[in-house]
């Protein structure tokens, strides 16, 4: 009885399986001109040669030879596909077949013997057959000979410009047909580049290894290559798990937003490869103008910026390029690559503003913030530059560094006089996560010789949200030292505030957006209601209360009249350099 869905035609029911088990042994491994169904069918006969041959009485070896022979006349010509040939056959066949190892597993050695000698005389024959042309095409002709030789490279070209995974075109083939469509002379008109990339594909390779990952990538690019096919576009492999789409004639941004959204789905149907099913999505970068305004280099890097935008955004989307993004993206992309040498020369300083008490009107602290004197850009402030030193990690010694001159101005200070200012500097997400940041605030401390009540940390509300057993510890050890902490932008964090509750928090920051609308009492009842209710939690969890981005001094009025305890923002001072603090308090001010 054949088995559940075997072909009528199979003298040994598990002929399909292993047919199909071969396929995905040797697919791939050689540019095989056959569809797969063509493929299928090859490797299903030869393998009912193979279980007949060896169930065969009297046994003979030469079907294998002629298996071999078949192998290399289908194209199957690599290296690679004959030694897996070999290594399923040895370990699979007679498992398959049910077979005892005595007397079957000589027949397969003999068997296996046949199919390389077959092989390797087919090989051999073929190049023997294509020297023996050439030599004839030149004694015949030169003309000829010639045209041996322009084949021979155009073989060679071949080879280097497809994909030996996938089939498809490669990078250089792709920068090879975009340069042509760019060429002076070229018809003109709109196109666009696209870059799609599968979406956290390395967790399909360390899930289902290597093997399985080349398989399921295949098996994507030939499904978005046949679309790019249908509808005559270039899909090329870049490299990896990224692709390139080129369509050489568009009718603006909306008709490739289109095509994007096919491709898109296409990438996103399931995928069943060697018994696993998977589900993919992709992201991808568009990039679309007129032909005659760019170059090469300018398309592939908007498409590929514009990927990268398409991943932070949230994967499983295109994004369509945007010059104005694309020129910030550069400049953050300059300055994060200049930050290091910055550090070490010593181009990041601190500005101080006032942090003014609401019910005498005293400055009793000021807050340092961050700034970057740039030897051509002039002075660049923390919104450009703190985001890119947390991202490469530079927030940490930078931080570090930046806390040190604080606290070194603010010991001077107190030295000064009685009535200077503490100071209050903000630490980062990765700074709060650092495991030395306690042993460095204090040696900080230590060698300034600032009192621990003077220096105020700010954390932001979204730090607090990710905070963890051991950073929890870390806040509390601060504390402990005599530090004040400080929620930064409270209010904007969406948080559950029971983090109040197990947090060493002494001041509650609002942040600027919420005291804004304040100018005349009645003018925002609900803008003020949310400000008195936030005061009025923090005074009943014995905080202090402090409004940034106080502009007016309506505003200023307001706060008071709510019970804010302190406030800074312009109406109170700019921030300023430390030496405007200095002459201030030296003149007993």
């Amino acid at each position: 009885m054949p088995a559940t869905g075997a072909r009528r035609d199979a003298p040994w029911p598990e002929a399909e399986h292993f047919a199909a088990a071969w396929a995905g042994r040797i697919v791939g491994t050689s540019y095989v001109p056959l569809l797969d169904a063509e493929i299928n069918d090859l490797l299903y006969r030869l393998a009912v040669q193979l279980g007949t041959a060896l169930l065969a009485e009297p046994f003979t070896s030469r079907p294998g030879y002629d298996i071999g022979v078949e192998l290399v006349a289908a194209d199957f010509s690599a290296p690679e596909a004959l030694g897996r040939t070999v290594s399923l056959v040895n370990s699979g066949l007679l498992h398959l077949l049910g077979l005892p190892e005595e007397p079957y597993r000589a027949r397969v050695e003999e068997l296996v013997e046949s199919v390389a000698t077959g092989y390797a005389r087919a090989i051999r024959d073929r190049t023997l057959a294509e020297q023996d042309a050439i030599r004839r095409a030149a004694m015949a002709a030169r003309a000829t000979a010639e045209a041996a030789l322009r084949d021979s490279e155009a073989q060679r070209q071949f080879a280097v410009l497809y994909d030996p995974l996938t089939g498809l075109p490669n990078r250089a083939m792709f920068m090879e047909r975009l340069a042509s469509r760019l060429a002076p002379g070229s018809r003109g008109g709109r196109l666009a580049v696209c870059a799609l990339n599968i979406d956290r594909f390395d967790v399909i390779n360390d899930s289902l290894g290597q093997e399985v990952g080349d398989k399921i990538l295949t098996a994507v690019a030939h499904r978005i290559a046949e679309l790019a096919r249908q509808r005559g576009y270039l899909l090329a492999r870049l490299g990896g798990d990224e692709f390139g789409l080129l369509v050489e004639r568009t009718a603006g941004s909306d008709d490739v937003t289109s095509i994007a959204e096919s491709f898109l789905a296409v990438v996103a149907r399931p995928v069943n490869v060697d018994g696993h099913e998977v589900t993919l999505t992709a992201s991808m970068g568009i990039v679309e103008q007129q032909a005659t305004r760019t170059n090469t280099t300018e398309l592939t890097r908007a498409a590929r910026m514009s990927l990268h935008w398409a991943k932070i955004d949230g994967r499983a989307r295109w994004v369509l390029f945007d010059p104005v993004r694309g020129a910030r993206q550069v400049e953050r992309s300059a300055l994060s690559a200049q930050m290091p040498a910055a550090l070490a020369r010593g181009e990041f300083g601190l500005v101080y503003q006032p942090l003014v008490s609401l019910i005498d009107g005293d400055t009793h602290g000021v807050e340092a913030l961050a700034r970057w004197q740039h030897p051509t850009m002039g002075l660049i402030g923390p919104d450009r530059f703190i985001d890119l030193a947390e991202d490469t990690g530079l927030i940490v010694a930078l931080g570090i560094r930046l806390l040190d001159e604080a606290c070194r101005q603010a010991a001077e200070w107190h030295r000064l006089s009685p009535k200077a200012p503490f100071v209050s500097v903000n630490l980062a997400v990765r700074q709060l996560r650092h495991p030395g940041l306690l042993r460095e605030v204090m040696a900080v401390l230590d060698s300034t010789g600032l009192p621990a009540d003077r220096l105020q940390l700010e954390i932001t509300e979204s730090a607090v949200l990710s905070t963890d057993d051991e950073t929890l510890g870390t806040l509390h050890a601060l504390a402990d030292l005599g530090i004040r902490l400080a929620i930064d932008d409270f209010g904007t964090g969406y948080a559950n505030l029971s983090y109040l509750r197990t947090l060493p928090v002494h001041v509650l920051k609002l942040d600027g957006a919420f005291i804004r609308p304040l100018e005349v009492a009645g003018d925002d009842p609900v803008g003020e209601a949310i400000v008195a209710t936030m005061v009025s939690l923090g005074h009943r969890l014995g905080l202090t209360v402090t409004s940034e981005g106080v502009e007016t001094a309506g505003q200023a009025a307001r706060l008071a009249a709510l019970g804010c305890d302190s406030a800074q923002g312009w109406h109170f001072g700019r921030p300023a350099a430390a030496e405007l603090i200095t002459r201030l308090l030296a003149n007993g001010a």
